[in-house]
């Protein structure tokens, strides 16, 4: 038995923030990031709207990006002394996933992180408060999915907490919040979606469900991607949405090892940062030519449905790694960690734990060709230097 879960509703256009009137409650803690909500004025709206509600509002403010298991912790102290009924929480996937793990901590303060690890093994939620999600960035989807990635400084890992207790009970997708994003942040975030909906597509949990959602998504985000760089208000709006179904595919289909490696790598290198969506465009294309070496017909099948051309589905995938670094170097993404800027001998020196790290994440599994830590090490040899994946 098989289970596709969504959020109970979801509201979007412009201007759907205004749902926020109908909620019925008595207490609303809205979580936040570092600054942009209340500087664009979204924050302020959303809090005048629940006190239209007659909803009394607190906040947790200055969630950082790739939040910390210690911001977690003060966010459910934070909910433990004010007792909402509500949890909504606004912004880039940062401060969602941020208050998903909260929530768990809020309603149960006797867990460990250590007890949320263990993919879907969360305590059943609702006790005390629902959840609200209102995303402002066009990529994590994390409004709609049952997933939070939190990271633990102390080991340079980032955790994927995976339950469908976590996935929102009402999401917001308003393409006004997304107007406001720069270039560099539309980027990352588009090729996050992306890669969402391809490794949704070839997943081993892919679905009937599942797969019109990831091609749909796949088509909007290569059609619209460019122009909402660019700043083109109808383009963010149309990519708004396309993150939106690539996160319905993969809440309920998983990821592959696209995102096992870039969780693993993101915080794990003091020479470089690497923003968790940027770490996805550059691994896509290796990642696709090492799977399609045991089964390359739903990749095929991608390229077929985006309009690519190719007589042998080794010809359609060339054209799918082309076309995904194509985009790559139109949003300025580099092609390798050795352009980004990895220093070589700190690569070298941290790759074995790195690659074992990886090969263990909850994204693994459900990847279509099966990885050891060897193996992994030789993927991300080939990512640092820029070369092929020949095995």
């Amino acid at each position: 038995m098989a289970r596709f879960t969504l959020p109970r509703d979801i509201y979007y256009g412009k201007g759907s923030l205004e749902t926020l009137k109908t909620i019925k409650g008595r207490k609303a803690i809205i979580v936040v990031g570092g600054g942009s909500m209340k500087k664009f004025g979204f924050l302020d709206k959303a809090i005048s709207y629940l006190q239209e509600a007659g909803i009394e509002v607190s906040l947790f403010e200055n969630v950082e990006p790739d939040p910390s298991v210690e911001t977690v912790m003060n966010g459910a102290r934070a909910m433990q002394e004010f007792q909402p009924d509500w949890i909504i929480s606004m912004g880039g996937g940062s401060p969602i996933d941020a208050a998903k793990a909260m929530w768990a901590f809020y309603e149960y303060p006797d867990i460990s992180f250590d007890d949320l690890i263990t993919p879907f093994n969360f305590p059943e939620l609702r006790q005390k408060a629902k959840f609200i999600a209102i995303g402002s960035t066009s990529g994590t989807a994390t409004e709609v999915t049952a997933f939070s990635v939190i990271t633990d400084y102390s080991k340079g890992i980032k955790y994927p907490l995976a339950d469908f207790n976590i996935t929102p009970d009402i999401a917001i997708v308003d393409p006004v919040l997304a107007e406001t994003m720069p270039a560099r942040l539309a980027a990352h975030t588009g090729m996050d979606a992306l890669t969402h909906a391809v490794e949704a597509y070839v997943s081993t949990l892919n679905s009937p469900f599942t797969d019109p959602l990831a091609l749909k998504a796949i088509d909007m985000v290569l059609k619209y991607l460019p122009d909402s760089y660019d700043g083109d208000s109808d383009a963010r709006e149309q990519m708004h949405y396309a993150q939106c179904l690539a996160g319905m595919a993969f809440s309920n289909a998983l990821l592959g090892i696209v995102h096992s490696m870039a969780h693993k790598t993101g915080a794990a290198f003091s020479t470089g940062h690497i923003p968790h969506g940027c770490a996805n465009a550059i691994y896509l294309p290796y990642v696709i030519k090492y799977n399609a070496k045991k089964d390359a017909s739903r990749y095929a099948d991608i390229a077929r449905y985006i309009g690519l051309e190719g007589k042998t589905d080794e010809e359609l995938i060339n054209a799918l790694c082309g076309k995904i670094d194509e985009y790559n170097r139109r949003l300025s993404i580099p092609r390798t960690l050795k352009e980004f800027g990895i220093d070589e001998n700190e690569f070298k020196e941290k790759l074995q734990s790195v690659s074992e790290n990886a090969a263990g994440d909850a994204c693994t599994g459900s990847n279509p060709r099966s990885v050891t830590p060897e193996e992994m090490s030789r993927l991300f040899t080939c990512i640092y230097y820029g070369t092929e994946p020949d095995f």
